[in-house]
């Protein structure tokens, strides 16, 4: 895109406020809901995935830049079936690292038991080292810092999860993830290499469809 073209900041400003209101609507929307297949929660659901793909193309032109955020499409949502007015609701996050540099790791968690000094020698092993991170740092932190700790993100994944009452203290702990329920998640939000490895691919399938194999081909010139 030329830079002519490009949006402004302003109106990549604008997208974004756009996501803020829609996803406002949305949860009003899901607050309100009147039954299982309430057309104003699809409406607002459909409004959020709508702004935030133009957010995300505006963020690109102007910025180079993505969000961090996949909203699947209203075909791939399973049906909500959750309370109609949640009185509670749980959000799960899973975030998937690789560990590349695993001195630089321990160089971290080294420095981390020289500010404790409670002579500790976990950061003699990864795993050891690993608990002292994060230990010490919040896990959005390690999330923003990971190249600087060694790591390298994987997928990852955050649902937020509607319930008609809030759980008891101590009721989950021992199995956190396992009576989840898709069909009262709220929304959700994907990231993956695969969703790059898909544009990819469609960008190939452009490609071959504007060559046409069986065009004529011009021979080239013997004496050049």
């Amino acid at each position: 895109m030329s830079d002519a073209a490009q949006p402004t900041a302003a109106e990549v400003r604008a997208a974004a406020e756009a996501v803020k209101t829609a996803l406002d609507r949305h949860l009003a929307a899901v607050e309100r809901r009147s039954g299982e297949d309430d057309p104003a929660v699809y409406e607002a659901f459909n409004q959020l995935a709508a702004a935030a793909e133009a957010y995300d193309e505006l963020l690109y032109d102007r910025y180079d830049e993505v969000t961090p955020f996949e909203i699947p499409g209203a075909e791939d949502a399973p049906p909500y079936t959750g309370p109609e007015e949640p009185a509670a609701l749980s959000v799960l996050i899973r975030r998937d690292y690789a560990v590349v540099e695993p001195q630089r790791l321990r160089a971290h968690a080294q420095r981390i038991e020289a500010a404790d000094d409670e002579g500790s020698e976990a950061s003699g092993t990864v795993h050891g080292a690993l608990g002292l991170l994060f230990g010490e740092f919040e896990p959005d932190e390690i999330a923003s810092r990971h190249k600087e700790f060694g790591l390298e993100e994987g997928d990852s994944t955050l649902w937020v999860t509607a319930s008609d009452d809030p759980a008891e203290p101590g009721e989950w702990l021992e199995a956190p993830f396992e009576q989840v329920d898709p069909q009262r998640v709220v929304c959700r939000f994907d990231v993956s290499a695969v969703f790059d490895d898909e544009e990819d691919l469609e960008d190939e399938d452009d490609l071959e469809d504007e060559l046409d194999p069986d065009e004529d081909l011009e021979p080239l010139d013997a004496d050049r």
